[in-house]
């Protein structure tokens, strides 16, 4: 079972945005992907425990859902809307390194997102873990009313100014 799961991000050069994502967890309660040798794109990650980001301009309809996997597997989709105009959005294949010990999982991921952030950037971090006995848990800077929907828009809780420039 997840006690407690932390997210830390920042701004890189070139563009890039690194996010830690870190569960304090008994290991043997968790049912972690078998993982790959290199990063590769996805489907289906959500499936199994995985780390999401969802970037959303302000006022936008169309946002951008990133799923990061401990395996090492990601992938990048965009929507027109709520749930609606699903595809594979372009991306250099992020770095991904998994740290993990009998007490903890921990994903580094640095993603380049050129032009991307260059206006006020509503967000959403969130993430699926799942527990020994097929259960899962839906974690998540803020939950819309009823069942967890990372999608939704109040899970849209972060707000990201653009890096200023030296």
């Amino acid at each position: 079972m997840a006690d407690s799961i932390d997210v830390h991000w920042e701004f890189q050069p070139e563009s890039k945005l690194w996010l830690r994502y870190h569960v304090d967890c008994d290991l043997n309660a968790i049912e972690l992907p078998d993982p790959v040798e290199d990063p590769v794109r996805a489907d289906g990650l959500w499936q199994t425990t995985c780390f999401e980001l969802f970037l959303r301009d302000h006022g936008a309809n169309e946002y951008l859902e990133f799923n990061f996997s401990p395996s090492r597997k990601w992938a990048a989709y965009r929507f027109d809307s709520y749930r609606e105009g699903m595809r594979e959005w372009p991306l250099e294949t992020p770095e991904l390194s998994l740290d993990m010990s009998d007490t903890h999982v921990a994903l580094e991921v640095t993603v380049a997102l050129p032009g991307l952030i260059m206006s006020p950037t509503s967000a959403s971090l969130s993430a699926v873990i799942h527990e020994t006995g097929d259960i899962k848990s839906y974690w998540a800077l803020k939950h819309p009313p009823g069942q967890p929907d990372f999608h939704h828009r109040d899970c849209f809780a972060l707000q990201l100014l653009p890096p200023h420039s030296p």
